[in-house]
């Protein structure tokens, strides 16, 4: 398992370093001009050139991703933003607290609401349950999550006047993001869930495991749902990318101050240092999740233990 363990943790560095290469070329080559966003459009050009000469924006492409790669791994420095001279790294870390509670809260929504669904269209296959499970499960996947959130924010906040329209104030002011973005992972993860259910409960020791008299619900959540995890673990850690996505957008619709309403102004602000911290910290905690999934597979199946070694 140690093995394991610091073979994926050594393969997190070419992931993060590939994926801030790519986001650092894009940016370089996105039609835009940070100095002009910073200094306003009536800046002399004698502004712009000092601009651009203390942020190394006249340096070759070669130049500034060394300079990059060089300060944010090498440093541990993410730079300062553009617009308010900042420090990307503290504005993140007092950010990042709101951003993982909605993800993480999310998919823990996703997973209370998702697995039982996909137990139960799996257990009374070709009902009206299974039925009502899937149909309710494909309105969830195709819709969007900023949509639902606008018809939960028209309802509940503003109809209704029971939760806070914005902000995370108090507790109550996480609902709405959470349940918004938790809806839609549910949905896939209940069609995996009924998909590999109904491959396991026509297995030979469920059959001999109700000639032994074993109880109903002993079955369904002490063996079956056991032996169907796997692939339900697999859909849960690729969720959490779409959560991750799908909480950059609720936080601006909500006006949470966490890592994705900051990564949004820094994109149309062209803020370079703002983009390429959040996208290398957002990357690197997919990357940690994606590890601790593939750990979680040894402990809901003992065969994966010794392909762990």
């Amino acid at each position: 398992m140690l093995k394991f363990l610091v073979k994926r943790i050594l393969w997190l560095i070419p992931v993060v370093l590939g994926v801030s290469v790519l986001i650092f070329t894009i940016m370089c080559f996105t039609p835009g001009d940070p100095a002009r966003n910073a200094l306003g459009a009536d800046a002399s050009q004698e502004s712009i050139d000092e601009f651009n000469e203390k942020h190394g924006l006249n340096e070759s492409y070669l130049v500034r991703l060394g300079s990059f790669l060089k300060s944010t791994f090498v440093e541990f420095d993410l730079g300062t933003s553009y617009i308010n001279g900042s420090s990307v790294s503290e504005q993140i870390t007092s950010r990042l607290g709101y951003t993982l509670k909605i993800t993480y809260i999310g998919i823990l929504i996703s997973i209370v609401l998702g697995i039982p669904a996909g137990i139960i269209a799996a257990t009374n296959q070709n009902t009206w349950k299974d039925s009502l499970s899937m149909v309710v499960s494909l309105f969830c996947a195709s819709m969007p999550s900023f949509w639902f959130a606008l018809l939960l924010v028209m309802f509940f906040a503003l109809r209704l006047g029971w939760l806070p329209t914005v902000g995370v104030k108090s507790w109550t002011g996480y609902i709405l993001p959470c349940v918004s973005i938790g809806i839609g992972g549910a949905a896939g993860i209940a069609r995996q869930t009924r998909s590999s259910m109904l491959e396991v409960i026509r297995q030979d020791y469920v059959t001999t495991a109700k000639a032994k008299g074993q109880s109903h619900s002993r079955i369904i959540w002490g063996h079956c749902l056991r032996n169907a995890l796997i692939p339900v673990l697999t859909v849960i850690g690729s969720q959490m990318a779409v959560l991750v996505g799908s909480s950059l957008v609720c936080e601006t619709i909500f006006s949470i101050p966490g890592i994705g309403s900051y990564l949004v102004t820094g994109v149309n602000q062209r803020d370079y240092p703002v983009v390429l911290g959040c996208v290398v910290i957002l990357s690197l905690i997919f990357s940690l999740t994606m590890l601790c999934v593939d750990l979680m597979y040894a402990v809901v199946d003992p065969r994966f233990r010794n392909i762990l070694k």
